[in-house]
């Protein structure tokens, strides 16, 4: 697989071992189990050197290497001397062996690697869903097994009162074969970021819903006639994720397998079919046609993002989606165009004819473990270190913020800042150090910081505009229910994939031309045929039966 992926062998001297570390914590057995085989209930028992306790630092009895997957970001590539690296072992005796793979083509390189058996032990960067397909042809650990091994992942799932929607992740098997990050605030990370300036000069409120949105929009056209005031960047489909369930409705990076829980007829249905997507599409549709919506950033591909910055920096573009990230991106293009007395706001994702809805996000992305990790005699350790790695409060801050007193410090208050020398400049903190901790030395990594989160980690890095947009949608908007499980066998998930993939293809290929006005609204009925004679009944009816069967064993 030397086309798909690159290995980083790090190996550090015993030196680098805190035996004071060590001296704190008991050699003890957690189970008294023999090989680690599962037993008749399908879980296993295993023999652990060392004791794993919530809230406290854990470390490897000796030294041990596991293999991880690692996606190289482009403006972030990894290298062999960042900090993180040394400082997990310090404080663990783990060694990580990186298997590297570019950002562009990630999610293919890691399906090859995994289906090739060639993927390395732990597989960060998994958001619930990317697990079904491994999980179904038992390429992957079905984690839920180990969970006594976890301590720190069970005690954040029931201090944050997130036991329910793990149980939706359980396959048709009744377990669960990845384990998210933790968030203990649902907040969506992708909205709308405004002009506010702008909105106060034209006399719109900040919108509450998009009908108000529409409103300031046009407020907005009046006064510059030469904008289109609302952007995306993302092919429409950050947009389009974060309005649709104020539309009753899923679309864009949430469309998932295309499924929409009807509550009243207690069944899935296919989404576009649905009033509510229908009534979305007419919605963005009738900004294209006024000139309100810039259609280009709707054929963008996700790497578009510049062009809408470049848009928003030379006042064309007052309104974009984007995360707490982009908004410092747009105030420094903002400022090397010399626009100044603008004011920058993330809002709560608007409402519409469903409420104030927004997408539950207590759940991002966390790991899997592929399914030879059970044949490391170390595997024990394993279960401990991703355990420590993924859920401990202290290993959180050292994987966002780096060493405190060396890279960072903490008030009496407990607010975070960097040393003078050090710098983070995705969001722009202490812009005059010189060593940044995120391209420098590790930390603040795309790959592992940010994926648990307690909501003071949260706010620490983020500027306090950020502060206020999660006050905003805890005390304004309402979290959607979790859909009912419907899990697929492996020969169901086949038969899904074959039915589903050419549907979702039809879906974005009309959804886009009828919003860009290519195809005109009477088509609509046309389009549902369309799509029903791509066997969309056979796949509602593969995935309610799924859901049927899952209700019985619950």
């Amino acid at each position: 697989m030397a086309a798909t992926a690159t290995t980083l062998r790090r190996r550090r001297p015993g030196a680098l071992v805190a035996a004071a570390l060590a001296a704190t914590l008991g050699l003890v057995a957690c189970s008294s189990g023999d090989s680690g085989e599962p037993d008749a209930d399908g879980a296993a028992e295993l023999e652990c050197s060392t004791e794993s306790v919530a809230n406290e630092q854990w470390r490897a009895a000796e030294p041990v290497t596991f293999s991880m997957l690692w996606t190289d970001w482009p403006e972030t590539p990894v290298t062999e001397q960042w900090q993180l690296f040394d400082e997990i072992e310090r404080r663990t005796n783990v060694t990580l062996e990186l298997t590297n793979i570019p950002f562009s083509d990630a999610v293919e390189k890691r399906s090859l690697l995994i289906s090739a058996g060639d993927a390395p032990q732990i597989i960060p960067l998994i958001y619930t869903g990317d697990e079904r397909q491994f999980a179904a042809s038992g390429a992957v650990v079905p984690l839920s097994d180990y969970v006594d091994y976890m301590p720190n992942f069970s005690h954040y799932v029931e201090e944050w009162e997130l036991g329910e929607m793990l149980d939706n992740l359980r396959q048709d098997d009744g377990r669960y074969y990845m384990t998210p990050g933790l968030q203990e605030v649902s907040v969506p990370v992708f909205s709308l970021i405004i002009r506010k300036d702008i909105f106060d000069e034209v006399g719109a409120p900040v919108p509450e819903t998009w009908e108000d949105l529409q409103a300031g929009l046009e407020l907005i056209k009046e006064q510059y006639p030469d904008s289109l005031p609302l952007a995306d960047g993302f092919e429409g489909a950050s947009m389009l994720n974060y309005a649709s369930h104020a539309f009753g409705t899923v679309a864009g990076w949430g469309f998932g397998n295309g499924m929409w829980f009807d509550e009243d007829a207690g069944e899935f249905v296919y989404a576009p079919t649905t009033d509510g997507y229908r009534s979305m599409v007419e919605y963005f549709r009738g900004l294209a046609a006024d000139g309100l919506l810039d259609t280009e950033s709707f054929t963008e591909a996700n790497d578009g993002m510049g062009t809408v910055t470049e848009k928003f920096a030379n006042e064309t573009v007052f309104a974009a989606s984007g995360a707490s990230g982009t908004v410092q991106e747009f105030a420094t293009a903002l400022d090397a165009a010399g626009v100044t007395d603008y004011e920058l706001v993330q809002i709560a994702p608007p409402g519409g004819e469903a409420g104030q809805v927004v997408e539950p996000r207590n759940f991002w992305n966390g790991f899997m473990l592929t399914a030879d990790a059970v044949e490391d005699p170390n595997f024990c350790d394993m279960l401990h270190f991703v355990d420590w790695l993924y859920y401990n409060p202290e290993a959180r801050e050292m994987l966002q913020w780096g060493i405190e007193d060396e890279t960072y410090t903490t008030a009496d208050d407990g607010t975070i800042s960097l040393m003078p020398d050090y710098t983070l400049g995705a969001y722009n903190l202490n812009p005059e150090g010189t060593i940044d901790i995120q391209t420098d030395l590790g930390f603040a990594s795309n790959v592992l910081a940010g994926s648990t989160e307690s909501r003071t980690l949260k706010e620490s890095y983020n500027q306090p505009q950020f502060v206020e947009y999660i006050d905003t949608v805890l005390s304004t908007r309402t979290p959607r229910d979790p859909f009912p499980r419907a899990p697929l066998t492996e020969a169901e998930l086949e038969q899904a994939s074959l039915l589903g993939t050419p549907l979702q293809d039809s879906v974005d290929t009309a959804t886009l031309e009828f919003i860009l006005g290519r195809r005109d609204m009477s088509e609509w009925d046309s389009f549902l045929t369309e799509i029903e004679s791509q066997g969309l009944s056979t796949y509602v009816d593969l995935v309610n039966g799924a859901r049927e069967r899952a209700a019985d064993q619950d």
